[in-house]
């Protein structure tokens, strides 16, 4: 089984983040989970930011859930572990989803939100999606840093070259975008 890690909401808001996390997922560098609520919380917001429409939502959540089977942690028993959780109270559900699902890390860029004292003793870690894809990079830089440009090459409404993709990416993961961007440099040379 590989590493199990939840993707909060605020993960998978980002357009050029959610869509390098699931592509790293397919490439079975790691088991994406998430929760129907978490799903919600992403799209809802997408919607009322304006970013999609609600069509384009429902069309997202529907090629997440059937790309990934297995992510969706069953709604009931994030619920039944919710109340025990000691997380802030409005991120409760999603570390209730780690512990439902086995997972051993929640993606968040919320990391107060998840004290230590409250995922430690669950064997579960809040990491900062910069690190968390810094962490994949490390084990198969090759493979990550080819999965995004093949992402910058699959953009195309607009399209984005590398150096554009890297840019977006820098606004909410600085240093795994840095050193993509440093890996690509040394290769044109």
């Amino acid at each position: 089984m590989a590493f199990r890690a939840v993707l909060d909401a605020n993960v998978l808001y980002p357009f050029s983040l959610r869509d390098t996390l699931l592509r790293l997922a397919e490439l079975e560098l790691y088991d994406p989970l998430w929760s129907a609520q978490i799903l919600d919380e992403a799209t809802r917001n997408l919607v009322e930011d304006g970013r999609i429409e609600v069509w384009q939502a429902e069309r997202l959540v529907e090629a997440m859930r059937r790309t990934f089977e297995a992510a969706e942690v069953p709604q009931a028993q994030v619920l039944a572990l919710e109340s025990a959780m000691l997380n802030d109270e409005k991120d409760r559900h999603v570390l209730a989803a780690a512990v439902a699902g086995g997972a051993e890390a929640v993606v968040t860029a919320n990391l107060l939100d998840f004290p230590p004292e409250a995922c430690d003793p669950l064997g579960v870690e809040a990491v900062h999606p910069d690190d968390f894809l810094l962490g994949l990079y490390a084990l198969v830089p090759h493979l990550v840093a080819n999965a995004v440009s093949e992402q910058a090459a699959d953009l195309q409404a607009p399209p984005k070259t590398l150096d554009e993709l890297l840019d977006m990416l820098a606004e909410t993961v600085p240093e795994f975008a840095a050193a993509v961007r440093e890996r690509a440099q040394l290769e044109e040379r």
